[in-house]
C-alpha cells in the first residue's frame, strides 16, 4: 500500500469550491431567465449544463479522499474489522439522510400531519442531533440523550410521513435515494474494494475498468437492467476514479516521480474528455439524469484538470489563503451540504420570498452565488464552535 501524505489541501479546497457551486446551482434551479448553459440539462437531451458538471465531480472527490482516510486508520493500528466498521457506520448514515431526503420530494402536505418545510427542519435538526461532532468535554450520558433524541425525531417523522405518487397515498420508499444516498452507496462498494485490495493500484485500476464496462454496457443495452446495489455503476466509476487518481498520485510521491503527475493527471483528463466525446454518439449520449457514460468520463476529466490545478495553487505555491472565504466548506463539508435545507424550509415555513427582482437574470444569480457564501461563512461560525456533523 503506497503511502499518502496525512492530508493533501488541494483536495479540501476542491471540495469546498465543489460545495460552493453545488449550493449556487441548487439555488440558481429557482431562478428564471438565466443561460441555458448554467442549469441542468432536460433528462432526455443529449447534452449537459454547468450544474452537470458538480456532483460527479463531488463523487470524484470522495474517491480522492477515500485513501487518505482508510490508510490514517491502518496507521493508527485500527484492525480489519475495525475498518469494516467505519466503513459501514459512515455509509449507513448517509444512506439514512438520502432516503429522508427523497422522500421528501413527494411528500404531502395535504394529508400529512404538519407541514413539509416543518418535517424537512425536524429531520435535518434530527441529523445534526444524532452525528454531531460531539467535543470530548462532553458527557457520555449527554452526548447519548442528544443522539437519541435525534433518532426518535426521525422515528417519529417517519411514522406520520404521508407522500403521494400518482394520486396515491404511501409511505416512505428508497425510490432514488437522493444525493447523500447515492454518495453513501458508492462509498460503501468502493471502500469494501478499496480495503480488500489493501490499496493495491494494480487491483484498483482494473476494477474501474471493470465497472466502467458495465455502465458502457448498460447504456448500449448489452445490459437491459442495471445491477443489485450498482445499478449502471456510474457513481462508483466516478468514486473509483478518485481513488485510482489517489493512489497513482501516491506512487509517483513514494518513488520521487512526482514531476511526472503534470503530464499524467494533464493527459488522462484531456484523454477522458476526449473519450467522453468519441463514446457520445454510440452510448446514450451525454446526460447527468442518464447517468452516461460521455457523461461520466467528460466530467472526471474536468475533474482531474481542475485538481491538477488546484495541486499547483495550493500544494505547490502555498496560495491556500486565497480560499479562505470558503474553506469550511472543504473541512465541514456535509455541515454545507445540510444548511440550505434550514434556509428554504424555514422561508417556505413562514412564508417569506424574495423580492421579483431577485429571482431573475443576473441578480437572481447574485443572489444565489451571495447565498452560497453566507452559507459558508454560517458554517464557519458553526465550525468555530464545534457544531459541525462528523460522518
Amino acid at each position: 500500500m503506497q503511502q499518502l501524505p496525512r492530508r493533501l489541501l488541494s483536495i479540501d479546497v476542491l471540495r469546498a469550491i465543489t460545495m460552493l457551486l453545488m449550493i449556487f446551482v441548487n439555488d440558481a434551479s429557482g431562478v428564471k431567465n438565466i443561460p441555458e448553459w448554467i442549469d441542468h440539462a432536460p433528462g432526455k437531451a443529449d447534452a449537459m449544463g454547468f450544474a452537470d458538471t458538480i456532483f460527479p465531480a463531488f463523487l470524484f472527490i470522495v474517491g480522492l479522499s477515500l485513501p487518505f482516510a482508510i490508510k490514517n486508520r491502518i496507521n493508527k493500528g485500527d484492525p480489519f474489522t475495525a475498518i469494516l466498521f467505519y466503513i459501514l457506520i459512515r455509509s449507513a448514515a448517509l444512506i439514512i439522510m438520502g432516503f429522508f431526503h427523497v422522500n421528501l420530494e413527494s411528500y404531502d402536505s395535504t394529508t400529512a400531519v404538519i407541514p413539509k418545510a416543518l418535517w424537512a427542519i425536524l429531520i435535518t435538526i434530527a441529523f445534526f442531533l444524532i452525528w454531531l461532532d460531539y467535543p470530548e468535554t462532553i458527557s457520555k450520558a449527554k452526548k447519548y440523550i442528544l443522539s437519541g433524541l435525534g433518532i426518535a425525531i426521525l422515528i417519529a417523522m417517519a411514522a406520520i410521513y404521508k407522500g403521494r405518487d400518482d394520486g396515491e397515498v404511501t409511505w416512505m420508499r428508497p425510490q432514488w435515494w437522493g444525493i447523500l444516498g447515492i454518495i453513501g452507496w458508492a462509498y460503501l462498494i468502493c471502500a469494501v474494494v478499496y480495503l480488500l485490495a489493501k490499496g493495491k493500484l494494480k487491483v484498483l485500476a482494473p476494477v474501474l475498468i471493470l465497472f466502467v464496462a458495465i455502465n458502457i454496457a448498460r447504456h448500449t443495452g448489452i445490459i437491459p437492467k442495471g445491477i443489485f446495489l450498482i445499478g449502471d455503476a456510474s457513481a462508483i466509476c466516478l468514486t473509483m476514479g478518485g481513488i485510482v487518481i489517489s493512489e497513482l498520485y501516491a506512487m509517483l510521491v513514494s518513488s520521487g516521480k512526482t514531476q511526472r503527475m503534470w503530464l499524467i493527471f494533464g493527459l488522462t483528463g484531456a484523454l477522458l474528455i476526449i473519450g467522453g466525446l468519441l463514446i457520445r454518439p454510440y452510448a446514450d449520449g451525454i446526460s447527468k439524469i442518464r447517468s452516461t457514460p460521455a457523461w461520466i468520463f467528460i466530467c472526471s476529466g474536468i475533474t482531474i484538470l481542475v485538481f491538477e490545478l488546484m495541486i499547483y495553487l495550493v500544494d505547490v505555491k502555498g496560495k491556500k489563503n486565497w480560499f479562505s472565504m470558503i474553506w469550511p466548506a472543504g473541512t465541514s463539508t456535509l455541515t454545507c451540504y445540510l444548511m440550505p435545507y434550514f434556509q428554504v424550509f424555514l422561508l417556505m415555513l413562514f412564508h417569506i420570498s424574495y423580492p421579483a427582482v431577485f429571482n431573475s437574470g443576473i441578480l437572481g444569480l447574485a443572489r444565489s452565488m451571495a447565498t452560497a457564501f453566507i452559507l459558508i461563512a454560517l458554517v464557519g461560525i458553526m465550525e468555530k464552535k464545534r457544531i459541525r456533523l462528523k460522518v
